[in-house]
Parts: structure tokens; C-alpha cells; sequence
């Protein structure tokens, strides 16, 4: 992923604190020799209080052939994108320049998590990483817990297998037209407001919270 360095993040809070809200992505995978990476979309679980970058807990079905290309491929790459908005031509136009002289782009946020994959097969250590993921997408119960030793869910451990990703390096991105003047950025702002499409309140709040920093 390319970043420049207006669309790079302020600080390293600003990408954690995006993420924070986000636990939905795409785990990339290598494939064997001469195969296309795997990409499986899933739900996940970012603990950012363990170890220096934090790490991510998820599991999958124990048939996915995701598990081979993971024992020979470790490093893995977790993507994460939201936030992103179509902007016309006309939006982006230089002042003075006449609309069709603008450019048109796409503006979105996007953390990549470089990870190295550690796999989860013990029934105890399964169980807990999938209380973990319950209390956090349905805090407000109503799910029996998971144990390997009775309960509505112990027969479906052996069909399942847990993953424990270790962030090792972080790569995030925030383009929201930050080497613009502030006028285009001003014409782009009217241009999510009023159209108020899916993903342009969030757009326009990233472009509004980072103008006052980017270069002119």
C-alpha cells in the first residue's frame, strides 16, 4: 500500500483509535508456489493491550484450506478499510480551473496488520478465545458460555481451529485529500454534505479532522 506522506497517520493513537471501531476484515495469506494468495473475510477480535502493537484473535472452520497455506506461510497481512467515498472530477477542480479540469479519486482509511500467525488447537485454549469473541460482539449475553467439557457448544470445538495473530509491524493510511488547498478541500467538504451517501458523514469527518495539518 502505497503512502504518502499527507496520508500517512498524525500519530500512532490515530490509527489505533480507527481500529478500536473495526472488527471486520480480510486475512491475506501467501499460497503455495505459483498460487494466488488466499483471502478470507472475517470477523476478528484486536486486543491492542498485548504486547507492543497488540494482537488479534479469530478462528475459522477446521475444513477452510486457508490452514495448509498457513502452516507454510506464517506471515500473514490483516486489511482493514472503511470510511471511503467516491469524489468527481468537478469536486477536486483547481480554483479558477473550470470543473472538468478536476480530478477524480477515491478517499478511504485503511490499517494493514503484519502479523505472524500462531495456530489454536487446544480445546481449554479454544474455548477461552471464543468467550473472548462473544463478549465482544454480543456484550449483552444471552449466549451460554463455550467450554471443551459439556454444554450446547462442546461438540463443535473439534469442527473449529482458533488463531492468535501477533502484529509485528502496522501500516495505516488516512487519504482524505490532504495535499489539497484548503479551497478544494472545501469544495470536496460540500460535496459529501450534500450528498450525504453511504460512507460520506464519515468521509467528511476525516477530511475536517485532519485539513488543519495537512500541507499545503
Amino acid at each position: 500500500m502505497l503512502i504518502h506522506p499527507w496520508d500517512a497517520p498524525l500519530d500512532e493513537t490515530e490509527w489505533r483509535t480507527w481500529l478500536a471501531g473495526h472488527d471486520f476484515g480480510q486475512l491475506a495469506v501467501n499460497g503455495g508456489p505459483g498460487e494466488a494468495p488466499w483471502v478470507q473475510p472475517t470477523h476478528f477480535l484486536y486486543d491492542a493491550g498485548a504486547g507492543p502493537l497488540g494482537e488479534v484473535l479469530l478462528h475459522l472452520a477446521r475444513p477452510n484450506p486457508l490452514w495448509r497455506a498457513l502452516r507454510d506461510a506464517p506471515r500473514v497481512l490483516l486489511s482493514v478499510v472503511d470510511d471511503y467515498a467516491f469524489s468527481p472530477g468537478p469536486w477536486a477542480a483547481p480554483e479558477g480551473a473550470p470543473p472538468g479540469h478536476g480530478t477524480p479519486t477515491s478517499y478511504y482509511a485503511a490499517v494493514q496488520l503484519h502479523c505472524v500467525a500462531h495456530l489454536v488447537d487446544d480445546p481449554r485454549e479454544k474455548a477461552r478465545l471464543l468467550n473472548r469473541q462473544v463478549a465482544h460482539f454480543q456484550p449483552e449475553g444471552g449466549t451460554d458460555e463455550v467450554t471443551p467439557d459439556g454444554g450446547p457448544f462442546d461438540r463443535l470445538l473439534p469442527g473449529l481451529r482458533g488463531l492468535r495473530l501477533e502484529v509485528v509491524d502496522v501500516r495505516a493510511k488516512f487519504k482524505y485529500a490532504g495535499r489539497k488547498p484548503e479551497a478544494v478541500r472545501e469544495q470536496v467538504a460540500a460535496g459529501l454534505r450534500a450528498r450525504a451517501g453511504h460512507h460520506d458523514e464519515a468521509a467528511l469527518s476525516h477530511l475536517l479532522r485532519r485539513g488543519a495539518t495537512a500541507p499545503e
